[in-house]
């Protein structure tokens, strides 16, 4: 994955508009996630994750063309990086920061891991 993957998405930060913050906030802070847990996401995600912040999907949608993608991909080289456990553990990010229910209770943080690594 591109190394301005941050400086990219921050672009539509800089439109200033609420919304399209707030999902490019959560798709940052996801992303953000799985480079400190050493993993790569890829061109591919944050291709997805653009379309999602600018409403040409929904993040379940995102969510779903991720996982279509690495059932219907043939670079071998590209899961055994490990791009496909950051992409589709970054759009489970993005889909809980999300909700408007987030909170970091205990009971929520077991939730959020099994909805993560499900």
């Amino acid at each position: 994955m591109q190394k301005d993957w941050y400086q990219d998405l921050n672009e539509y930060i800089r439109l200033g508009e609420p919304k399209l913050e707030e999902k490019t906030v959560a798709w940052q802070t996801a992303i953000g996630l799985q480079a400190v847990d050493g993993l790569s996401t890829s061109d591919y995600l944050l291709e997805t994750a653009k379309e999602n912040i600018e409403g040409k999907i929904t993040i379940s949608e995102a969510n779903d063309k991720i996982s279509s993608y690495y059932e219907e991909c043939n670079d071998r080289k590209a899961i055994e990086a490990g791009t496909k456990e950051a992409d589709v553990v970054a759009g489970r990010i993005t889909a809980i920061l999300g909700e408007k229910t987030f909170s970091f209770s205990p009971a929520y943080w077991i939730s959020i891991h099994k909805n993560l690594f499900a």
